[in-house]
């Protein structure tokens, strides 16, 4: 069975992949800075093909740690979900410098180190895939309302960084893309956004099922639909 190494399981987006995945038989590895809080994962964690593993982003030592420590295990595909909006970064007027580079650590920095450290994984696998959870708000083409700078910074620049996978990892038959799951009921998305966790992963995990060399260096959404850098 494949297996998907999953980061920011302890809620939203990535504790709903880490429940389909973990229904749908595969090995799930995931990640989370605070395992024992994390009341939901552990619970799906009792699976006895799922395990729950520390893993603070912003750490590029304890990414390297654990890469080691899963050394030998191919990961299929590697789902770089871990991500946060920040809270003082986003009009224009209000941005702080150390809330906007927290942002930057773990959406975009942690983001690059993490598919370093696993790298070799992912290419020791049969299905090689590495996906990025960009957004429709780190599109420039699309932005006409402004606003949200650090995330949409973060965003545009995660989507630079799967481009650039996609070229560097082409030669060994991977495929790297980034994904908009669409604005969903999250803490981050809030309730009056327009899908359910369970929608956007299903509709991702379709997606990614169905990915093949013609995809990598693309952003997709949900539905498999193309957006604009």
């Amino acid at each position: 069975m494949a297996t998907v190494l999953i980061t920011g399981v302890n809620r939203g987006i990535g504790l709903e992949f880490l429940r389909q995945y973990a229904q749908a038989g595969w090995t799930v590895i995931g990640t989370c800075r605070d395992p024992e809080g994390a009341d939901e994962a552990k619970a799906i964690a009792e699976q006895a093909n799922v395990t729950l593993r520390a893993l603070e982003v912003r750490d590029e030592s304890a990414i390297n740690a654990l890469a080691q420590e899963l050394s030998g295990t191919a990961i299929d595909v590697l789902l770089l979900n871990a991500g946060m909006m920040g809270s003082r970064s986003l009009v224009l007027g209000e941005l702080d410098a150390e809330d906007f580079r927290q942002v930057l650590d773990v959406n975009v920095v942690g983001l690059a180190i993490a598919a370093q450290a696993f790298r070799d994984h992912v290419l020791a696998s049969e299905r090689r895939i590495v996906v990025g959870m960009g957004s429709f708000l780190g599109s420039m083409a699309s932005n006409d309302d402004g606003g949200l700078y650090s995330y949409r910074a973060s965003k545009a620049a995660v989507h630079a960084i799967m481009r650039s996978l996609a070229v560097d990892l082409r030669p060994a038959g991977a495929i790297a893309i980034a994904m908009h799951p669409g604005w969903v009921q999250t803490d981050m998305g809030g309730p009056d956004a327009l899908i359910s966790t369970e929608e956007s992963v299903s509709g991702m995990r379709a997606v990614i099922d169905g990915l093949d060399a013609a995809h990598s260096g693309r952003l997709l959404t949900y539905s498999g639909d193309e957006l604009p850098w």
